[in-house]
């Protein structure tokens, strides 16, 4: 799997590795016909998870933006509330956690040095800890109470694609597994959720159907030097990735905003020389995505009105964004708390094709390392 195969570079290679990385993350965690969830691996006895009171998530880089749509999977489907860090900033703001808190550390490598300072704070303070890592055995893995391997495969890029998809899937399922536990669910509820998170994979190579199209805009927009991307809600955390994709591999400056605040401040950039990478799916069953999804609508004709260029991830069949976007990328419509998983596959592609437009090492940018091992 370490081998580049037909593809020119690794990061194009394990974008489009992330189906097959989804159905080794998902498919031998899950029972369709039993509507369970099965994480042997967690380690923490079903007494302990149903007396959580809280639940901290600490990561760095992409692993932090799982742990962002980590927390609104959590709190969505099991009512616990979740608080995210930065795993370089824990120790300093004397994180008042304790027993009855867990502590969920995210890291691809199951090295990164902020991320085990971290999850030894939290341990020492009496919190457990799960581990989220995609190797078998790693430093962090060793020292949690429990683990969940990502099982995504080698990841070679330094930047993460593949990883990341499969941190999603897993928090997603550790997320069923505790409204499983806790009783917050009902078996009809999980064959639901059980058979979206089974389609994820093939709604993922359609996704990676649109290379073509990314790569039209990667040739459009190459010389831009900066960009602004935008989310709401569980999509922000897409949104922010999506910026940090694009500024690793390219050097263009990108930053990620919430949607709802570009009207306090951001607002301010937005003209012919800034385009806007716009999240604006919708979840129809939903209301609150449908209500998000008004707002997402009413944002980009402002932004038009402002003379702004938008590129728009939008939901499959949706005419309205294709007529007042600049672009329009289309993903399979999916359950809103999953969604994310596909939205980000685009925002991927186009990271990769504008990097390698400008004739850069898109799997070695410069003055970054895979694992971060000095903090």
């Amino acid at each position: 799997m370490a081998d580049k195969g037909r593809f020119p570079h690794y990061m194009i290679k394990e974008i489009f590795d992330q189906p097959q990385g989804l159905r080794d993350a998902i498919e031998p965690r899950v029972s369709l016909e039993e509507g369970i969830v099965k994480l042997d691996e967690v380690r923490i006895s079903p007494e302990e998870l149903r007396a959580l009171r809280r639940i901290n998530i600490v990561a760095s880089g992409t692993s932090r933006h799982a742990g962002m749509a980590g927390q609104y999977m959590i709190q969505e489907l099991t009512n616990i509330p979740v608080d995210v860090d930065y795993a370089s900033e824990f120790e300093y703001r004397n994180p008042l956690i304790g027993r009855g808190e867990l502590t969920i550390v995210i890291t691809q490598s199951g090295e990164t040095a902020d991320t085990t300072a971290a999850q030894r704070e939290a341990r020492a303070k009496g919190s457990r800890t799960i581990a989220i890592s995609n190797v078998v055995d790693s430093t962090i893995a060793r020292e949690a109470d429990g683990v969940i391997y990502t099982n995504a495969g080698p990841e070679i890029s330094i930047a993460s694609t593949k990883a990341f998809t499969a941190q999603m899937a897993v928090l997603f399922l550790f997320a069923l597994y505790l409204g499983q536990v806790r009783e917050k669910l009902s078996k009809e509820q999980m064959r639901r959720y059980i058979r979206e998170l089974l389609e994820l994979p093939g709604n993922v190579e359609t996704v990676l159907q649109s290379a073509p199209e990314c790569e039209q805009l990667g040739e459009k927009y190459h010389k831009v030097q900066d960009f602004l991307f935008l989310g709401r809600a569980i999509h922000y955390p897409i949104a922010m990735d999506g910026a940090l994709k694009l500024k690793e591999v390219s050097y263009i400056h990108a930053e990620g905003y919430p949607t709802g605040e570009t009207k306090h401040g951001p607002n301010a950039l937005i003209d012919e020389s800034l385009p806007v990478v716009m999240i604006a799916t919708c979840d129809r069953n939903d209301p609150g995505s449908v209500l998000r999804y008004e707002k997402n609508l009413a944002n980009i004709k402002g932004f038009k009105e402002q003379s702004g260029r938008v590129i728009a991830i939008a939901t499959q069949g949706d005419e309205t964004i294709r007529r007042i976007a600049d672009h329009t990328i289309f993903v399979p419509e999916a359950q809103e708390l999953l969604s994310p998983i596909l939205e980000i596959v685009p925002l991927q592609l186009f990271a990769y094709y504008m990097t390698v437009r400008k004739g850069l090492d898109v799997d070695r940018p410069r003055n970054l390392v895979k694992s971060v091992m000095l903090e």
